[in-house]
């Protein structure tokens, strides 16, 4: 029999809640609302990445949501003029650019913030 006991990674735990979150980020492209989704996921979920190096990935994905929905609100209101659409497209681009860094960046178990 095997005596080795069976412990519960809360780091892999967290990764997997920062990889679910990634996705329905990246899911909103498409479907629009399943960012919505992630971000309460990511505060239902904040105290399971507490003193793991996910919990950069976390604060990255807050910052991403919130900072996103702010210009692209902006720049929907400003749409009718020729500046909402660069706000729109250049805001597309930072979502994506976020999204992927973090993403990669959580693949190799690297925390985000540090140079």
């Amino acid at each position: 029999m095997n005596d080795e006991a069976v412990t519960l990674d809360p780091t892999g735990r967290a990764r997997k809640m920062a990889t679910i979150i990634y996705a329905l980020q990246a899911a909103s492209f498409i479907f629009g609302l399943t960012a919505i989704i992630g971000i309460i996921l990511n505060y239902l979920k904040a105290d399971l990445v507490k003193g793991t190096f996910v919990e950069s990935h976390f604060r990255w994905q807050r910052r991403t949501f919130w900072f996103g929905l702010f210009w692209s609100i902006l720049g929907g209101i400003t749409f009718t003029f020729v500046i909402g659409y660069f706000i729109l497209v250049l805001t597309g681009i930072w979502l994506i650019y976020r999204i992927v860094n973090g993403w990669l960046k959580l693949s190799e178990n690297r925390p985000m913030y540090l140079r």
